[in-house]
């Protein structure tokens, strides 16, 4: 992957590991687009980043995505990155019957999402020059959580997806897998000030040591 002169969307680029990683790119010389819900933490992302813009993406909604992906190539025709980045995670209790509505949601956001999005864009990717899709998942890929099955799940999905994804596209797009550690973000209430979880700037100083290497690690 190249480290520079690269146009990158981020999903999930309003807070966390997402925004942090726009605002490192932006700073080595990329043009960065982030997608997100929530207006506010998209303008913080973007607030003193002039090559940083925003379009606005449920990664949930199949129709959105797709015109989403529409509108991207209209006024972004050179992305060659797209990071899979959006996530939820909730703490569920199935020990009795309950409602699905958030499982259900945590599918659609870390599973479907992905895929949707990466399906949306595979032909546009596939035709670029330094192409490269990143899918962020999760420790709890291989560990799972007992109290988050459902976002593990996904992430573990996502971490098959990956494997099998880079196999399809080698030698057409470079596809790679960040499985962060419990880092300090926004991605549970209380987690950006956890205790014993990584600290986000030292996690992302990592992350960016990773992609300087040549060739960057899988």
């Amino acid at each position: 992957m190249k480290q520079t002169g690269n146009v990158i969307l981020i999903t999930g680029g309003g807070s966390g590991i997402g925004r942090a990683l726009a605002h490192r790119w932006h700073d080595s010389g990329n043009r960065v687009i982030i997608t997100g819900r929530n207006h506010e933490k998209l303008n913080y992302t973007v607030a003193g980043k002039p090559g940083i813009s925003t379009i606005d993406l449920d990664v949930t909604d199949p129709a959105a995505i797709r015109n989403f992906a529409q509108e991207l190539m209209k006024q972004h025709p050179e992305v060659n990155i797209l990071v899979n980045n959006a996530g939820v995670m909730n703490r569920e209790d199935v020990t009795s019957g309950r409602d699905l509505g958030a499982a259900e949601a945590t599918v659609a956001t870390n599973l479907l999402g992905p895929i949707r999005l990466t399906n949306s864009l595979i032909d546009h990717l596939t035709a670029k020059a330094n192409s490269v899709i990143i899918n962020v998942t999760s420790g709890l890929a291989f560990v799972p959580l007992p109290s988050t099955p459902t976002y593990s799940a996904t992430k573990a999905a996502m971490h098959s997806y990956s494997i099998a994804l880079r196999e399809q596209l080698r030698g057409k797009v470079e596809v790679i897998e960040m499985v962060p550690p419990a880092v300090q973000t926004e991605l549970t209430p209380g987690q950006s000030t956890r205790e014993g979880y990584m600290p986000l700037e030292e996690y992302v100083d990592e992350v960016m040591a990773l992609f300087n290497q040549v060739p960057t690690p899988e």
